[in-house]
């Protein structure tokens, strides 16, 4: 019992003997922390009036993408730091003009009523500008610039630049309005950008102008009942595309990302087609980027004389489902890129469809980063639906094309018997197995031990601004592989077409020309 109780009082001794060592510590280290913190850290707090102080800026000029007049934009942040040891004091804050801009000056929407402002030494604050622009009455767009100032109480004064471009847009509907639909006729002029909202129905001709832009809004989708003329050229292309010109991440723009908007539908119904006749469907020069669907052509008939597509010298690129979508109609594709779709990139069901010089690449999501709001689906490039019962049957052709993607087959003929398939795949690159089909000739197909690569780049290395590029790489399996254009024009069906140069103007080689759109320059 003795020497429980000794033990105990050992135990408290021990403590009490601790307890003093530790307030020993403290009262040796509370005047030693003042000292230092009046000599080194504390001045963080006290107002310096050295005038040769500055404040810094995460960026000394804020540039904005396009802005619709009348709709305003994004925010973006700008980042105010004091870097030195002291304390500075802003005596005010002021915009030069205040027309076109918006700020937010940690938590105060109105610079002007900011005085004597103190931003302690190494701390900082956040600036939060967006554009706001009335209408301009102008076709082109404008440059709005301004200053926003900052005034030290030692005298100096600096300032950021705030840039935008303000451009006058066309509206076609508001937003969660649901339906705005056109009963006969409509032209889409190059006069100014047109701003798509909600679902725009054009039951008749639709004509797009050279140079025209239609910006679609998130959900937006164009249907057409009845004839379509985009007339695009090499100097005046078509564009359409979403809406959002600001930017996902600081390397990456919104329109990188698929899904931005819904998509365009060319429809050709039997009671509802003009006049009772087919419809025809041609563009030119017309890029349609970053929707859900990128075209979808479809059709009630199942007999007599088909619809009919014709597509030059078009890029249909980045959707976030279907690219291209034929059903019950005939097509002819040339020259045309249709690239990065989470689904098929192209499915052909019904009709008569002939690729010619196209280069199809199937790279969705083939990046280091996510930006998509959808996975690649394992599907392949192209799918060809010939197992219908119902006519027509399907009769889908490739000529001196390109049809890859990083999937290991990217092409799928779905026919009851191989071959008696009749269709053609004549001079083409494939990443496929071999067509066993009498029409599959002088085809180049993707071997496992290939080195070289097809493609300028088929991944988007978005730290480099390395975007995809579907031209041709200089030691390209696709060069000189195509049957000769002098061949391809004598084809039943395919005299007229423009495949003597390639999307961008280059001129096709007198022999074998490369596969697909672009021709590599020499």
């Amino acid at each position: 019992m003795k020497d429980r109780y000794a033990e105990r009082q050992k135990t408290a001794s021990l403590k009490d003997k601790r307890l003093i060592t530790i307030l020993r510590y403290i009262l040796v280290l509370c005047p030693l922390s003042i000292v230092l913190c009046y000599f080194t850290g504390c001045n963080q707090y006290k107002v310096s009036d050295d005038p040769t102080l500055r404040l810094s800026f995460s960026h000394d000029t804020v540039r904005f993408d396009t802005v619709f007049t009348a709709q305003g934009s994004a925010t973006m942040q700008v980042k105010v730091y004091n870097r030195n040891s002291n304390a500075l004091l802003i005596d005010r804050v002021w915009m030069e003009n205040g027309q076109f801009f918006r700020v937010n000056i940690d938590g105060e929407t109105r610079p002007n009523l900011i005085t004597s402002m103190q931003l302690d030494g190494g701390d900082s604050m956040y600036v939060f500008v967006r554009v706001a622009i009335d209408t301009l009455h102008q076709n082109n767009p404008v440059l709005v610039s301004d200053d926003l100032h900052f005034h030290l109480s030692g005298g100096a004064t600096q300032s950021i630049n705030l840039q935008a471009y303000g451009q006058d847009v066309e509206r076609i509907g508001k937003a969660g309005c649901g339906t705005t639909e056109f009963p006969r006729s409509f032209t889409f002029t190059a006069d100014r950008p047109y701003l798509l909202f909600d679902t725009v129905i054009i039951n008749g001709q639709m004509t797009i102008r050279p140079g025209a832009t239609l910006y679609m809004h998130q959900g937006a989708c164009l249907m057409v009942y009845g004839n379509v003329s985009a007339s695009g050229n090499p100097d005046q292309p078509i564009r359409i595309c979403g809406d959002r010109l600001d930017r996902l991440f600081d390397s990456v723009p919104y329109r990188f990302a698929g899904g931005a908007w819904d998509g365009i539908y060319l429809i050709d119904v039997k009671d509802k087609s003009m006049s009772g006749f087919t419809s025809t469907y041609d563009l030119n020069y017309v890029d349609i980027l970053s929707g859900t669907v990128g075209l979808m052509c479809v059709s009630d008939r199942t007999s007599g004389n088909l619809s009919r597509l014709t597509m030059n010298a078009c890029r249909i690129h980045n959707h976030a489902l279907y690219g291209l979508y034929i059903s019950h109609m005939d097509a002819c594709v040339t020259n045309t890129e249709i690239s990065n779709c989470a689904a098929y990139c192209v499915y052909c069901d019904g009709g008569k469809h002939d690729f010619v010089h196209s280069t199809i690449a199937s790279y969705f999501g083939n990046t280091n980063i996510r930006i998509q709001s959808v996975p690649k689906e394992p599907t392949a490039a192209v799918f060809i639906n010939n197992l219908s019962k119902e006519e027509p049957a399907t009769k889908t052709s490739f000529y001196n094309s390109i049809i890859t993607g990083y999937l290991t087959n990217q092409l799928v003929v779905a026919t009851p018997i191989d071959r008696y398939y009749p269709g053609a795949f004549i001079g083409n690159y494939l990443k496929t197995d071999t067509l066993p089909m009498p029409h599959a000739a002088e085809n180049i197909y993707w071997q496992k031990d290939d080195t070289a690569s097809v493609f300028v780049n088929d991944f988007y290395r978005y730290r480099e601004y390395v975007y995809y590029n579907f031209h041709l790489d200089s030691l390209s399996p696709a060069r000189g592989i195509g049957e000769e254009v002098s061949v391809i024009k004598n084809y039943p069906d395919f005299g007229d077409l423009l495949i003597e140069e390639d999307y961008d103007g280059v001129p096709r080689t007198t022999g074998r020309p490369d596969a697909g759109c672009y021709q590599h320059p020499l």
